[in-house]
């Protein structure tokens, strides 16, 4: 049977048969893994971590990351390209990020350079900041919120904004 493992072959399929007890090697299909649903293609050497469901990573700072997926529970603090939060998933702590999607929960401090998104089952509260932002409806984002990535922008609002799917924040 021909084994793939993503940790020690560097994703290059190795064939290893097993031998019946008259030496002749049993014909298998090859094993093979499906990427997971909604996300993102890596790319070559792109940095991706994944925290896989049931999985706690807890009191880290994460630094060259391009794309964290979370699908379990993060505590921490990083600097990274994107971050992608999957239903189940959770982030507590800071980040600063290019882009991130969420679909579960984030809360702490969020600072998104361009875009983001939240999904209709994503919350994120806390002190957020963002370049651009969109909210599909049913998507919660509470806290301290200001437009722009840096502290020194004209708009801010202070509240909570539930299900606006337009870039307009309307604080309530």
């Amino acid at each position: 049977m021909a084994l793939q493992s993503p940790f020690f072959n560097n994703g290059k399929r190795e064939d290893v048969r097993p031998n019946t007890p008259n030496g002749a090697a049993l014909s298998t299909p090859a094993v093979t893994t499906a990427p997971a649903a909604n996300t993102a293609p890596v790319q070559e050497g792109e940095a991706k971590l994944t925290v896989g469901p049931n999985i706690k990573l807890k009191g880290v700072e994460i630094t060259d990351c391009d794309t964290l997926v979370v699908e379990g529970s993060v505590e921490a603090t990083m600097d990274s390209r994107m971050i992608q939060i999957s239903e189940r998933g959770s982030f507590k702590g800071s980040a600063e990020i290019d882009v991130a999607e969420i679909r579960g929960s984030f809360d702490g401090n969020l600072t998104v350079r361009q875009k983001l998104v939240i999904y209709s089952t994503g919350k994120v509260t806390g002190r957020i900041r963002y370049g651009k932002v969109v909210i599909e409806e049913g998507g919660q984002l509470s806290g301290e919120i200001e437009f722009g990535a840096t502290p020194s922008s004209s708009a801010t609002g202070t509240g909570t904004a539930r299900g606006t799917s337009t870039p307009k924040l309307q604080v309530a």
